[in-house]
């Protein structure tokens, strides 16, 4: 399936640490990139959860944007917010990314991302449930709006390169 990739998040701090009422933490590098490097089993390379044993399957989190567009219909917002917003780390359009995911059990699917440089198999894990922090960040309410489309954590299984722009999405 074609599909864009519109955002590339990799931070090396973790910004929603704390109290969602303190504000989060400044993150010197917010900012899409415009190509990350992929690294089997252990992330996205100078990534916060990169190559940390607790994350290993959740390393890379895949977000949809149209997710926002829905909040912000929901919520009656003036403009869709940025997608780096919701820190996650690949943030895509043209795809349901939320079905990706599977329920405690089991995982969920095998699917590649080819952006251009090959392509890249992932395994999705879990839900990327959203926090409170999503009120603080993107609007009052979007912590409940998100519910259910917040993405999936994956696991990387492929090294490789991942680029903002057009991309193919194949559920495996």
């Amino acid at each position: 399936m074609d599909v864009q990739v519109i955002a590339l998040l990799v931070s090396p701090v973790h910004a929603f640490e704390g109290r969602p009422q303190d504000g989060p933490t400044t993150d010197p590098l917010l900012g899409s990139r415009d190509r990350v490097e992929v690294r089997a089993g252990l992330g996205l390379v100078g990534d916060r959860y990169y190559a940390r044993p607790a994350h290993r399957k959740a390393s890379v989190s895949v977000f949809a944007v149209e997710s926002l567009d829905a909040i912000t219909a929901k919520l009656g917002l003036s403009a869709v917010p940025n997608p780096l917003l919701p820190r996650r780390n690949v943030v895509l359009r043209g795809f349901p990314v939320d079905g990706l995911a599977a329920g405690r059990a089991r995982s969920g699917a095998l699917f590649s991302l080819d952006s251009g440089d090959g392509p890249v198999r992932f395994q999705a894990h879990r839900p990327a449930s959203p926090c409170g922090w999503m009120d603080a960040v993107l609007a009052p309410g979007a912590h409940r709006a998100l519910r259910g489309r917040g993405g999936v954590r994956c696991e990387p299984l492929d090294d490789g390169v991942l680029r903002v722009g057009p991309a193919v999405l194949t559920v495996l």
